[in-house]
């Protein structure tokens, strides 16, 4: 397995469908030695209908914030563009069953944050909704026993699409801030996260699930609730960086490529198979320079700003036709142009070269960095 940095995100329901999905099953601890954070609840946070779910988008958030961090958890799954599948997100379950396995998922995976989500299915089955707040705090209070160090984030839950229903929802959130007030007030590392405004029935695919726009914007409530809350996520630029990565192609699956490994100034990169090997590994820069071989820089050919000109490599001189932006929706644009990195004319075959052109959703324009 190799290990993660991250991987690019998608905000619309039709780019998410597209990526190669990775099965739901045990997790296989992908890690890079990142704070630890445990996405924890229930189908909401596994992704369902969209795989992955908010994780997507909140890996992306993070890697463009330059942190580092490592989910943690027994489940794992997601789409080929998540840089760390790892996460505890059980469809159907309640609060009390999540409360039956934290302490041992706590002592195995030893989280310094979790994000927890939980309560949407105590409604659903109508499973003693009245005495479903008092469960939350028994399991907030079991979260902290164990892992008293540990940043807590406890979510208003998401709407719920049928009236009745929503109703409910409701009832349990306006508890959720007296009992996160009350572990506060004793001395816990608990906050509360207002998810519930964020999202409308309008971002529901089945009036349950969030479609991949509603999930994302969940991913953008928990990035800032983790920047709000010191610590939680360790430091920007700490922990490894983007450093010594692959640059895959969503619709490709293939990597950034020199021709031939050659070194050659104005050589036109290229999408091939990836392999590891120098010529497919680059470095993200403070100055926003991506670099192969330490001293030659992802280039646009002869300064150029239009469609179609194609991407070299050059030797590193600081000039902006040879800086990026690594973007939040798996873009990677640059800073003179403002044209995105672009296989052409949609190709996904091995030698197709690449080249600047106006950004749209297209997924030969989405990218991923791993290591």
């Amino acid at each position: 397995m190799r290990k993660k940095l991250w991987r690019s995100a998608t905000a619309t329901l039709s780019l998410a469908v597209a990526f190669l999905a990775v099965p739901s099953g045990p997790a296989y601890a992908e890690s890079n030695g990142g704070v630890r954070v445990m996405p924890l609840g229930d189908s909401i946070t596994e992704g369902t209908q969209v795989p992955g779910g908010y994780r997507i988008g909140l890996w992306q958030r993070l890697a463009t914030g330059r942190y580092t961090v490592d989910f943690v958890g027994s489940q794992y799954n997601g789409p080929s563009s998540l840089g760390d599948h790892d996460h505890e997100g059980h469809p159907g379950w309640r609060i009390d069953q999540i409360d039956a396995n934290i302490t041992g998922w706590l002592n195995t995976y030893q989280p310094h944050t979790v994000l927890l989500h939980i309560g949407t299915n105590d409604v659903l089955q109508n499973y003693n909704v009245s005495t479903a707040p008092n469960r939350l705090s028994t399991l907030i209070d079991h979260i902290t026993n164990t892992a008293p160090n540990a940043e807590v984030f406890v979510a208003q839950i998401i709407p719920l699409a049928n009236s009745g229903q929503e109703s409910a929802v409701r009832t349990f959130n306006a508890a959720i801030p007296g009992i996160v007030q009350s572990k506060v007030n004793a001395g816990k590392h608990v906050h509360l996260v207002d998810m519930h405004s964020a999202l409308t029935t309008a971002d529901l695919t089945d009036g349950v699930h969030p479609t991949a726009t509603g999930y994302d914007k969940m991913a953008a409530v928990w990035y800032q609730a983790l920047l709000s809350a010191s610590g939680s996520i360790g430091s920007p630029g700490t922990g490894g960086g983007t450093s010594n990565v692959e640059i895959v192609g969503t619709a490709s699956s293939r990597c950034v490529d020199v021709p031939g490994s050659t070194t050659t100034n104005g050589t036109q990169t290229q999408l091939w198979d990836c392999h590891g090997g120098t010529n497919q590994r680059w470095t993200y820069t403070s100055s926003k320079q991506l670099t192969v071989y330490g001293n030659k820089c992802l280039d646009a050919s002869g300064h150029g700003t239009t469609n179609g000109t194609a991407v070299i490599i050059w030797d590193c001189n600081g000039q902006t036709n040879q800086q990026w932006n690594v973007n939040a929706n798996g873009t990677i644009s640059g800073v003179q142009s403002g044209l995105c990195l672009d296989a052409s004319g949609a190709a996904t075959a091995n030698g197709t070269k690449l080249q600047l052109y106006a950004c749209w959703t297209g997924t030969n324009q989405q990218w991923s960095l791993r290591s």
